[in-house]
């Protein structure tokens, strides 16, 4: 290894420079220590949203299943072989419109038939009535005796029972005759026909088709036990609107009425059965299709609202973070509410005007610097 030489004046240097660096260290004040500057933290900008108070509807939501008021099987009351098939399968009707025509000739001939009996007797009877009126004169002439004028009134009542029976067997035949002609009886939609033109068909032949009414409808679903003290009292208040939606449009809202509650609970689910009655007059809604339902209960006035995006979770439940008063993030756990939208209804942890941070909150902690920027969720 190579020597190395120190002159006096390298020593002397070095000494001078010890001194002077015992001399810094011995000026700072007794127990101080030489700290590093603190590095400078930028505040984030953050976009807020301030909690507003504002009236919130209460809802209780379902899944529901459409029903029809009236759903019926169309039955020929009469025996005879379909003669026409006059509205089609699937047709949309009208209360009273003639739907089949079942071949009349048959029916139309005994309608005659008993019409011209019924001629007969009261011929007959008018007959039996001018011979009873001589007869009358007769026997207080003497000319005429007892039995005979019993026997002439006895004949005269039996024509009159005779007509009586040929009235209503016309009144039956004209009753089979219309039976012939089979109309709806209230608005709906048939389904698919299951008579041919041609078939013979009678009460005993089955059903010709269905027609279900769509037009006002029914939505059954099953609320909880829990939830019908909440219902009843709604109930109790007025009329309880319901909402319902179908998953393939939840933006079209169809409006109708809670109007049944069973008055028993199932044992085996702990739910009871509703209903809501609503318009169709578009008869979208088909009996069968599965609908939500949202129950309007009431309206919650002063309820404070908080942007539900800005929610975060811990060990604790949810939280937020809020602009505090020195502009540091401020974490706040929540108690929470139902929504409304893009709100969430907060019952514990905040206040109005508080400054909810919306944005960047991957990017924040608590005591965090932040420059609020105002904005809407």
């Amino acid at each position: 290894m190579r020597a190395v030489k120190w002159t006096a004046a390298t020593l002397a240097a070095l000494a001078l420079a010890t001194f002077a660096g015992l001399r810094i260290v011995g000026d700072l004040p007794e127990g101080a220590k030489a700290a590093a500057p603190a590095p400078y933290m930028m505040a984030m900008p953050v976009p807020v949203f301030a909690v507003v108070k504002k009236t919130l509807p209460i809802y209780l939501d379902y899944p529901g299943r459409v029903e029809a008021i009236r759903n019926i099987s169309l039955q020929a009351r009469v025996s005879g072989y379909i003669d026409a098939e006059i509205a089609e399968d699937g047709a949309d009707v009208k209360a009273g419109d003639q739907l089949y025509k079942i071949d009349p000739r048959d029916l139309q001939a005994a309608l005659d038939q008993a019409r011209a009996q019924a001629q007969r007797d009261e011929a007959s009877l008018e007959y039996a009535k001018a011979n009873f009126s001589r007869g009358q004169e007769l026997m207080k002439s003497g000319y005429v005796a007892k039995d005979a004028y019993d026997q002439r009134s006895s004949t005269m009542r039996g024509a009159e029972a005779a007509l009586t029976l040929d009235k209503a067997a016309i009144e039956a035949a004209q009753l089979n005759l219309s039976y012939t002609e089979i109309r709806a009886p209230f608005a709906g939609r048939l389904g698919r026909n299951q008579a041919a033109k041609g078939a013979l068909v009678g009460p005993a032949s089955g059903a010709l088709n269905t027609l279900v009414q769509l037009d006002p409808i029914y939505v059954s679903f099953n609320p909880s036990e829990t939830e019908l003290a909440e219902i009843r009292a709604a109930r109790a208040a007025g009329k309880v609107e319901a909402q319902v939606t179908t998953p393939g449009d939840p933006n079209l809202i169809r409006r109708g009425d809670l109007t049944f509650l069973d008055n028993v609970i199932d044992r085996a689910t702990g739910t009871i059965a509703a209903r809501v009655t609503l318009k169709n007059a578009d008869s979208a809604l088909l009996p069968g299709e599965y609908v939500r339902v949202r129950l309007l209960l009431r309206d919650e006035p002063d309820a404070l609202m908080a942007p539900a995006v800005a929610l975060g979770s811990n060990q604790m439940g949810k939280f937020v973070y809020v602009v505090g008063h020195d502009d540091k993030a401020e974490l706040r756990q929540l108690e929470l509410g139902p929504s409304d939208g893009t709100l969430v209804n907060v019952v514990k942890g905040l206040n109005e005007g508080d400054k909810v941070i919306v944005g960047n909150l991957q990017k924040i902690g608590p005591g965090s610097p932040v420059k609020p920027l105002p904005m809407h969720p």
